[in-house]
């Protein structure tokens, strides 16, 4: 097996190779020209796929969950049908896009129900269950502790312009780079009520903003940004609550999945 790293192989021809079972992190593929290739079995996370086209290929199992603006097959955008289907099974999910105060303290207080019947289903568990991951995913301590860092990320550094809003409890994306003054800890396991504990805190900060703006205020321009949100400056104090109401949404629904195949309920 061969390794490569920190290498730049642009513009590379690779005919009749095999690259099976390899992993690609970090790398640029922007542009790349991929045709009679076998792709089967492939797991893909944390991708970004704009612009991108695929034709004359067969797709018997394909699954794909992220977040999708604009997915076209066979000259069909099934997009909207999609987004109907999802809030026909999840009523809840169509809160998640207020665009007025009443609609962010309705879809957030949802959020608090939701998520304090999944956190009862939590403590179905033993303890050192919740910090199990269940194909890969985070645990539930860590999902919980992720929706931390997306709180400070959105709402303390970006909508109130803390200069440091974040605690050692937070948990970033797996490929989050490393940044100086940002104080987490990857490697530790908090239990429940330390990370429920955090969880009230980020949910005070959000009330405090709610409680201090109007709907005109709600389409204010952010002027700050995080060292993971250098391009924020360009949404507004709306957009910032909505980003983390449907993270908070989201890992909510791969939770609760991942509790029951751990034996919660």
């Amino acid at each position: 097996m061969t390794d490569f790293s920190e290498q730049d192989l642009s513009g590379s021809s690779f005919d009749r190779v095999d690259l099976s079972g390899s992993t690609f992190r970090g790398v640029d593929l922007s542009g790349a020209v991929i045709r009679e290739v076998d792709l089967s079995n492939s797991r893909i996370r944390a991708a970004y796929f704009d612009g991108v086209r695929m034709h004359g290929v067969e797709i018997p199992d394909l699954e794909i969950s992220g977040e999708v603006v604009r997915l076209v097959v066979n000259g069909i955008d099934v997009v909207p049908f999609v987004e109907a289907e999802l809030n026909r099974r999840m009523p809840e999910r169509a809160l998640m896009s207020p665009t007025d105060v009443a609609g962010f303290w309705e879809a957030f207080g949802t959020m608090d129900r939701l998520w304090g019947e999944t956190t009862d289903l939590a403590r179905t568990l033993p303890p050192e269950k919740l910090h199990e991951q269940v194909d890969g995913e985070w645990s539930y301590i860590e999902t919980l502790r992720h929706l931390g860092f997306a709180h400070a990320c959105w709402i303390g550094g970006v909508v109130l312009a803390q200069k440091s809003p974040w605690h050692p409890l937070d948990l970033p994306w797996d490929e989050a780079p490393v940044h100086e003054g940002v104080p987490w800890v990857r490697r530790i396991k908090p239990d429940l009520h330390e990370v429920m504990d955090l969880r009230r805190q980020r949910r005070a900060t959000v009330a405090e903003v709610l409680d201090g703006i109007t709907d005109k205020g709600l389409g204010r321009r952010v002027t700050s940004a995080t060292p993971f949100l250098t391009d924020a400056t360009d949404l507004t104090v709306a957009d910032c609550l909505r980003v983390v109401l449907n993270e908070e949404f989201q890992h909510r629904l791969y939770a609760e999945r991942d509790l029951r195949a751990l034996g919660a309920g």
